[in-house]
């Protein structure tokens, strides 16, 4: 599979994969539990198979020092508190010290590198991660976590902006706002950002590409 480089050097970002979505007992803006159940448990073996291939694995977590910095999104304020809406707890979500700002147990291993600045949907906005991954020669990334339609979404398009190749692990991905929502983030970012790949199709094409054959 040709993926428009002469040379792959890929690390995993992995975003949002906290338990203020995917814990249900802490979780402010919460993940279904039979999605969060199999994200964890696909993301777990994803993170393991790259590591036994040399790729880093770079986690973005959303944190906030206080509701102050996520009420000056005017569109979050609108969702803030809206009976029915996912986002209804916007405010109270993954602010400095809760329980929700921690990686999911088994995700996050020795050599992995945090980055817990994000405060808005893109990866890249107002975070050292663009730094981070020119600093390792990083030119692919394989974006893994929550949600697909929105964060995963505007990593996707940002990454294509600043020139590296998104792709998208479909099966270590997906949305608290359901399977439609999931799908069409998937269509829009396969046509026009990156590619979208399953887990076994990541790695036969790293493989293609020199990476872990034989392996």
């Amino acid at each position: 599979m040709k993926l428009g480089l002469d040379q792959v050097r890929p690390a995993v970002v992995a975003i949002d994969l906290h338990r203020g979505h995917l814990d249900m007992e802490v979780a402010t803006l919460p993940a279904p539990a039979d999605l969060a159940q199999r994200v964890v448990a696909v993301n777990r073996a994803f993170n393991e198979r790259c590591r036994g291939l040399g790729i880093p694995i770079i986690h973005v977590v959303s944190q906030y020092r206080d509701p102050s910095e996520t009420a000056g999104n005017p569109f979050w304020r609108t969702k803030a508190g809206r009976a029915g809406d996912t986002r209804r707890n916007q405010f109270r979500h993954n602010l400095a010290g809760a329980p929700g700002t921690e990686i999911m147990p088994g995700l996050f291993a020795e050599g992995d590198l945090l980055i817990d600045t994000k405060k808005r949907k893109d990866c890249f906005f107002a975070t050292d991660l663009d730094f981070s991954l020119r600093a390792r020669a990083v030119n692919t990334l394989l974006i893994t976590g929550v949600n697909t339609n929105s964060c995963v979404l505007a990593t996707a398009a940002a990454a294509n902006t600043l020139d590296y190749l998104p792709i998208v692990v479909e099966d270590c991905t997906g949305s608290m706002d359901g399977a439609d929502a999931h799908d069409a983030a998937l269509l829009c970012i396969g046509t026009a950002l990156g590619f979208t790949l399953s887990s076994d199709a990541v790695f036969e094409a790293l493989s293609a590409n020199g990476i872990g054959a034989g392996k």
